[in-house]
């Protein structure tokens, strides 16, 4: 039996991206096993069947002993499973994992890019030197001759050919985690005030603080909505708020602060509209939940989020930091109920064609197929 190892920043996001892709090559025939940080959570990873293995990995460190100590866990945990193929997801166990892939016997690597994260969207000094030691570290950790690059945009496939990080060869481009229509099925908009709803990570990249500017503008103006902000914080990522200054800033500025919620369709099926001002994604997951629910979404032209959507067909693009702009698409959406659901309607149909989770299941399988038979 051919054993895959699928390695990722934090088991929550296993659980919440990853899952369908690893019961799918269980179901397949393949020992799947999954390699994260120390959490809670892990216990739930194991009663999904799974095998699970804890590594030495801190997702905002830089301290560099402790991350060459990390680059050895991640070896160490190689030579004692011998997978067959190796599938590692988001940035920190793409280029450590791929870097300690170099040194083993692994007969395929999966490197799946979701998004090239805050170290390319900061301009701080400290940043601007990580991302040329990024840079250089992907190249080699993306080496192995046996290796598929998985980009959810052609913006960042793109991006990473130019800085020279691989070879175009060895690029596929998935967009999105996909999803499960039966689970985010379509639903009329709700009768009443309109409600619109930011889902997702309390992060400065995110647009949290923009979203929560567009609403205190369109308040002001007597603009009749309710404003609600959904999501925890992630004391792993750098740009992340804390629970109290979101909280602050929600009851200054007279938006619903609804903290962590499992029941995202159930928000969405209770909102009229979705938003998303991020900085830059792979291709926002909330976004394609959105559309299947039948929700029209507001989001920034920016790598991913533009990805996510029909401009002008599913939803509105605006520039990216710009809470005016933002304020004034949501206006135009929150006084046109036709036009919106007219574009919620679209996006179902988008989600229907291009974001099933099946789709994106067998697209890996595929590539788990094609490494395993170039050995």
């Amino acid at each position: 039996m051919s054993i895959l190892l699928i390695i990722v920043n934090d088991p929550v996001y296993f659980i919440s991206h990853r899952l369908p892709i690893a019961e799918a090559a269980r179901d397949s025939g393949y020992s799947v096993h999954v390699a994260s940080i120390a959490s809670p959570v892990a216990i739930k990873v194991i009663e999904l069947g799974f095998t699970y293995h804890e590594l030495h990995m801190r997702r905002g460190g830089v301290n560099p002993l402790e991350e060459i100590y990390s680059v050895f866990s991640f070896w160490r945990l190689l030579v004692k499973i011998r997978p067959d193929i190796l599938h590692l997801v988001t940035t920190k166990p793409v280029l450590y994992g791929g870097l300690a892939a170099r040194f083993s016997s692994v007969k395929g690597v999966v490197a799946a890019i979701a998004g090239l994260g805050s170290i390319f969207l900061s301009q701080s000094i400290k940043f601007k030197i990580l991302r040329m030691l990024v840079c250089q570290m992907y190249s080699f950790a993306l080496g192995k001759k046996n290796l598929r690059a998985i980009f959810q945009n052609p913006d960042d496939r793109n991006t990473m050919i130019k800085i020279g990080a691989l070879d175009s060869s060895k690029t596929v481009l998935i967009r999105g985690s996909g999803v499960r229509l039966n689970a985010y099925d379509f639903r009329e908009e709700p009768a009443g005030k309109v409600v619109v709803t930011f889902a997702g990570r309390l992060l400065h990249d995110k647009g949290v603080i923009e979203f929560i500017e567009a609403a205190d503008l369109l308040l002001s103006k007597n603009v009749s909505a309710i404003f609600q902000l959904v999501g925890d914080v992630d004391d792993g990522n750098p740009s992340s708020l804390s629970v109290g200054e979101v909280s602050a800033l929600s009851l200054k500025k007279n938006v619903f602060f609804m903290g962590h919620r499992h029941d995202i369709a159930e928000i969405f099926y209770n909102s009229n509209l979705v938003v998303l001002p991020s900085y830059r994604e792979g291709l926002p997951k909330v976004l394609l939940e959105a559309a299947a629910c039948g929700r029209a979404v507001v989001t920034t032209d920016v790598a991913g989020c533009r990805d996510a959507i029909e401009p002008d067909v599913t939803g509105l693009l605006v520039p990216v930091r710009d809470h005016v702009a933002l304020a004034n698409a949501i206006e135009l959406l929150i006084k046109n109920p036709d036009l919106r659901r007219r574009m919620g309607a679209k996006g179902r149909d988008l989600a229907e064609r291009e974001f099933t989770i099946e789709n994106v299941i067998q697209a890996h399988l595929n590539i788990y197929k094609e490494l395993e038979d170039n050995v």
